[in-house]
C-alpha cells in the first residue's frame, strides 16, 4: 500500500523511474561493469571474465527480487547485489566482480548517474518554464500596472518587467546547475579508505577508466565516500529553484485576492470545485501547492548539509537521509515546476483590473513624477520632495484626487501649466525603459541555451 505522496500524488513518471530501486540496481551495476571492463583491459581481471560480467550487467538477469532475498540474510545491500550478481555469471566470472572495491565506490558513483539523469531532466523543465515566461514577458511588456513596496502602491510598473524578472532568474538557475552537474556527477573508485590499497599499483588507472567508461570525471581525493559538499551544493540548489518558484507562486496569489484580482490562474468553470461548502469559490491551488511544496525542498536541503561532516574517513549517518532526501527533493521539484509551467502558460491577466487598480490611490502614485518635474523645473529637489509630500498627505486624508490638491496649491502651479499637469498623471508615460529592459532580457536570455 503506498504510503507517501509522491507514490500516488506528486511527481512525473520520468523523474520517478530515475529514483525507482530497478533503475538504481541498473545503475549499480553499471559500475561494476564499468569496474570489471577497466580492470579486463589493464590485465587485472581476465578478460573473459570482465566480458561476462559485462554481458549479465542488467536487471535483466540480476532480479531486484534476488537482491532483496539475500539482503534479508545479509543485512548489507551491496553484497547482497554482488552475490545475485555472481550467480548470473557463468563460469568463474562471478568472482571478480567489485575486485578492489568498496561499497561507496559502487553506491555513490551509481548514484552520479542518476543525478546526471535527474538533473537532465530538471534543466529541460527550466529552459521550458523561462520560454513561457519571455512569452509572457513578450506580450505584456507593455502592461502598464502598478509597482508595490511592502505591500503598498509605488509608481508604475509593467508585467513585462515581473515576468521577464522571473525568467532571468530562471536562467541563472539553469546556469548554475549546469555547473553544479560538473562537481557532483563524479565517479570514484578508490577502496576502503580512499587510498586504492586493494587495487594496488595500477589503482589510480583503474579509477580514472571507470569514470572515463562512465562519462563521468573521477574525483581527485576522496576517503571512503565522494564528499558531502558537492551533495550540499545540489540539494542547496534545489532549494533555492523551489524558493523562486515559491515567489512566483505567492505574487500570483496575491494578484489572485478578490479586492485585487489582477492575475488568475486556469479554473475550468464547468468541471472544477473550489470549496466543499462554497460552489463560488475560485481558489489559486496550482500556485499554493508549489508553494506548500517548496517548503519540503528547503528544509532537506538543510538535512543534506547535516551529512556533509561525517566520522572520520565514513560512517553511515548520511546513508539512511539520503535514501529519502535525494528522491524527494527531485520528484517535488520536479513537480512544481511541471506545475509551474502549465500555471504561466494558462496565466491570465485581467487588464480591467490592472488598470482599476492604477487609480485607486487617485493619482498618489505619480508623487515622484511630480517632485522630479519640480526639482527639474528649479524648485529644488529637496523643497520639491516636501512640497509634493505635503499635498500627497492632504490628498490622502481628504480622500482627494492629488492633481486637484496640487491645482490649488499656488507653489507648485507656478511651474506647472494644466497641460503639463494632465499629462503628468498619464500613467503609461511614467514607466521609464521598461519596454527596452524587458527585450534586452528577451534578447539575452534567447541567446543562453
Amino acid at each position: 500500500m503506498a504510503v507517501h505522496p509522491i507514490d500516488f500524488r506528486y511527481g512525473s513518471k520520468e523523474m520517478k523511474k530515475v529514483w525507482e530501486e530497478e533503475n538504481k540496481l541498473q545503475k549499480m551495476l553499471e559500475v561494476e561493469a564499468a569496474l570489471a571492463k577497466s580492470q579486463g583491459e589493464l590485465g587485472i581481471i581476465p578478460m573473459e571474465a570482465a566480458e561476462e560480467i559485462n554481458r549479465k550487467s542488467s536487471i535483466d538477469y540480476v532480479k531486484l527480487e534476488r537482491v532483496k532475498e539475500i539482503e534479508r540474510e545479509t543485512k548489507h545491500d551491496v553484497v547482497a547485489m554482488v552475490k545475485a550478481f555472481a550467480e548470473v555469471c557463468e563460469g568463474n566470472a562471478g568472482e571478480y566482480i567489485h575486485f578492489g572495491a568498496t561499497s561507496n565506490d559502487i553506491i555513490d558513483t551509481a548514484q552520479s548517474l542518476q543525478f546526471k539523469d535527474a538533473i537532465d531532466i530538471l534543466l529541460n523543465k527550466l529552459e521550458t518554464l523561462k520560454e513561457e515566461l519571455i512569452k509572457k514577458a513578450k506580450e505584456h511588456k507593455h502592461t502598464v500596472c502598478i509597482g508595490r513596496t511592502h505591500g503598498q502602491h509605488a509608481i508604475p510598473t509593467t508585467y513585462g518587467m515581473k515576468f521577464a524578472l522571473w525568467a532571468s532568474e530562471i536562467q541563472r538557475h539553469i546556469d548554475r546547475l549546469k555547473e553544479c552537474k560538473k562537481r557532483l556527477c563524479v565517479s570514484m573508485i578508490t577502496g576502503a579508505v580512499g587510498t586504492m590499497a586493494a587495487l594496488g599499483e595500477r589503482g589510480m588507472e583503474v579509477h580514472k577508466r571507470v569514470g572515463e567508461i562512465l562519462g563521468l570525471d573521477p574525483v581527485l581525493i576522496s576517503n571512503q565516500v565522494i564528499q558531502r559538499d558537492r551533495h550540499g551544493e545540489f540539494m542547496a540548489l534545489l532549494a533555492l529553484i523551489a524558493q523562486t518558484l515559491n515567489k512566483i507562486g505567492i505574487t500570483v496569489r496575491n494578484m489572485q485576492r478578490t479586492e485585487i484580482k489582477e492575475l488568475e490562474e486556469e479554473f475550468d468553470p464547468l468541471k472544477q470545485t473550489g470549496s466543499s461548502t462554497m460552489p463560488h469559490k475560485r481558489n489559486p491551488i496550482t500556485f499554493e501547492q508549489i508553494c506548500g511544496l517548496s517548503r519540503v525542498i528547503k528544509v532537506n536541503a538543510l538535512a543534506e548539509f547535516d551529512n556533509i561532516p561525517i566520522w572520520e574517513e565514513r560512517d553511515l549517518t548520511n546513508s539512511s537521509p539520503e535514501r529519502c532526501l535525494f528522491p524527494e527533493s527531485c520528484v517535488l521539484l520536479d513537480h512544481i515546476l511541471n506545475l509551474s509551467i502549465k500555471g504561466i502558460k494558462k496565466l491570465n491577466v485581467n487588464i480591467e483590473n490592472v488598470n482599476r487598480n492604477l487609480e485607486l490611490t487617485k493619482g498618489l502614485i505619480m508623487a515622484e513624477r511630480i517632485m522630479i518635474t519640480l526639482a527639474k523645473k528649479g524648485m529644488g529637489r529637496q523643497t520639491a520632495h516636501e512640497v509634493v509630500r505635503r499635498c500627497a498627505m492632504r490628498a490622502h486624508d481628504e480622500n482627494k484626487h492629488l492633481k486637484e490638491v496640487l491645482r490649488e496649491e499656488e507653489e507648485v502651479m507656478k511651474y506647472l501649466n494644466e497641460e503639463e499637469l494632465d499629462y503628468l498623471f498619464d500613467y503609461s508615460t511614467y514607466i521609464g525603459l521598461a519596454p527596452e529592459i524587458v527585450e534586452e532580457v528577451m534578447n539575452e536570455l534567447k541567446n543562453k541555451k
